[in-house]
């Protein structure tokens, strides 16, 4: 197995499913080797390196690929004509990236082999999130439709969608995933804890990007310089006044999760709303709401505490969520924003964005341009950190 994960390093980073379909039919004999990739709006896998991705393409809801993604479980179909499908998850430290599909003669098919598979499947997907740097073949395969040019550049500045430590498990998403333009989110973890940034920016199209694009930079950059989160905020909103002198600015939701005594602290500088989901109850988190960053010159910032116990569920919705409304001219939240939070809560945090998403879409009046945004954070903490929710 050295031997094989030395030869992905070494492999152009387009013919990493080359390197493993070789591999894979020497060891077991495989007949086919897939590699499918969830598309950017979580609705298909499609192939990697197909000279039609969208032909090849298998629903993620109905399909036995698709179950094996939303499971995190490998499955073994039934053997047919003496042949057994697999299917493992690649994911890499929660991201879900996709599936590998292998399919091998049924005298290899053994449970020892299977988790074989596994292993390779999350070797594969290391490499894969590597060789991105250098070769569109990955974001082409997640391609459903073209993305319009200020979505291309929203999706290169995100933080991937979903990311998993012992302490706390994270997911978010948005929509139109193929034409978004405003809303971001952003996530940094280290040996202390996690920040994490929520941001919708004004105006549409490629001038809303390009406003997000230079507040998600300014607050990666004040991060970077080791301030605490007020302080971010405050050159993240200097950053974005130089530029615009307040014609526009940036709604911003910053947090930070202390990993060692399993505290949490906030700064609300904007429109994004924190849902809290302890138990059987939810509640919006009441934050003290502060200036859009870059609303006004040199604004001040203040952190406060967030009320955070192991087994907490914390939603942050953007106004597209918050503020769509039915057909009969009912607003989402919150009684219909309660009841998705309270339907999705067997679901992982991976999953619970696209899900509340996709009951938004059949809740709302009709296709609407602006953004809407669901980041999702179970919160576990550290054995001992503090009292448990019940």
């Amino acid at each position: 197995m050295a031997d094989f994960e030395r030869s992905l390093r070494e492999a152009p980073p387009h013919a990493l499913v080359d390197v493993v379909r070789d591999r894979l039919a020497a060891w077991y004999g495989a007949t086919d080797v897939a590699l499918l990739l969830a598309d950017y709006g979580l609705s298909v896998l499609q192939p990697v390196g197909a000279a039609d991705a969208r032909a090849g393409a298998l629903p993620l809801y109905t399909s036995a690929a698709g179950r094996a993604f939303g499971s995190q479980e490998a499955r073994a179909e039934p053997a047919r004509d003496g042949v057994v499908p697999h299917l493992l998850p690649v994911t890499v430290r929660g991201e879900r990236l996709g599936v590998l599909a292998v399919r091998l003669p049924a005298e290899h098919s053994t449970e020892a082999v299977a988790r074989q598979l596994a292993h390779v499947a999350e070797v594969l997907g290391h490499e894969v999130l590597v060789a991105e740097r250098d070769t569109d073949l990955y974001q082409l395969a997640r391609r459903a439709s073209r993305l319009t040019l200020a979505a291309e550049m929203q999706w290169q500045i995100l933080s991937g969608r979903a990311f998993a430590q012992p302490e706390y498990e994270i997911g978010a998403q948005l929509e139109p995933a193929y034409a978004v333009h405003g809303d971001n989110f952003d996530w940094s973890s280290d040996f202390a804890g996690l920040t994490v940034a929520i941001t919708d920016g004004m105006s549409e199209g490629v001038e809303a990007s390009l406003l997000t694009t230079l507040a998600v930079n300014a607050l990666r950059n004040a991060r970077r310089a080791g301030v605490d989160i007020a302080d971010q905020a405050a050159l993240a909103d200097q950053a974005v006044w130089a530029r615009y002198r307040g014609s526009l600015y940036v709604s911003t939701l910053l947090m930070s999760f202390d990993l060692e005594s399993g505290r949490a602290y906030a700064v609300d500088a904007g429109s994004p709303q924190l849902w809290r989901r302890r138990g059987r109850s939810v509640e919006r988190v009441p934050l003290d709401a502060q200036f859009p960053l870059g609303m006004f010159e040199e604004s001040d910032y203040r952190v406060q505490e967030i009320d955070l116990l192991p087994g907490d569920r914390l939603l942050v919705v953007s106004d597209g969520v918050y503020q769509a409304v039915s057909p009969q001219s009912e607003p989402y939240a919150p009684k219909a924003l309660v009841r998705g939070i309270q339907a999705t809560s067997l679901l992982p945090a991976a999953s619970v964005p696209g899900a509340l998403l996709r009951e938004l879409a059949s809740y709302r009046l009709t296709e609407t341009l602006d953004d809407a945004m669901v980041v999702c954070l179970d919160w576990h903490g550290r054995p001992g950190a503090g009292a448990v929710a019940e």
